[in-house]
């Protein structure tokens, strides 16, 4: 059994070592809102804050979490700067199909966490995941809003 903090909260979890942290927070622990995209790390869905820190989740083996404090898009609302990006995002209108969205929000909270009033290329380098819409001008201006 590892034992993980997610969300504020305890949970035991009986899996390998090396399972991807997105398969236990989905498949062991029940929080889908951590999407599965290419599973090689390059799309940004499967994005979770790491104790505040924007990680792609397919990538980090169960055994690396160690005592970190796991923040799925489930609770980034009770985040204060989660909470604003959230707001900005439905404020603007982000999403299209929505897919990547719970990835986004995650990683543009952990960006104005690390860096509260980014300049535009903060904004480029931390915003790298892939939205299938096309809605990085929304995201970006979104990022911009909740920054403000």
């Amino acid at each position: 059994m590892i034992s993980l903090t997610v969300n504020g909260r305890q949970h035991a979890v009986d899996a390998g070592p090396d399972t991807p942290l997105l398969f236990v927070l989905r498949d062991t622990i029940g929080l889908t809102g951590t999407k599965y995209g290419c599973g090689i790390g390059q799309c940004g869905a499967c994005t979770v804050l790491l104790d505040g820190q924007a990680t792609r989740s397919c990538q980090v083996p169960l055994e690396s979490v160690g005592t970190q404090g796991i923040t799925t898009i489930e609770a980034i609302e009770t985040d204060p700067v989660g909470a604003k990006v959230v707001a900005a995002w439905v404020g603007i209108e982000v999403p299209q199909c929505g897919y990547c969205q719970s990835g986004q929000v995650m990683a543009a909270t952990g960006l104005l966490k690390e860096t509260p009033k980014p300049s535009e290329d903060d904004i480029a380098a931390a915003m790298t995941n892939l939205c299938r819409c096309g809605t990085y001008n929304a995201i970006a201006a979104a990022v911009r809003q909740a920054a403000a």
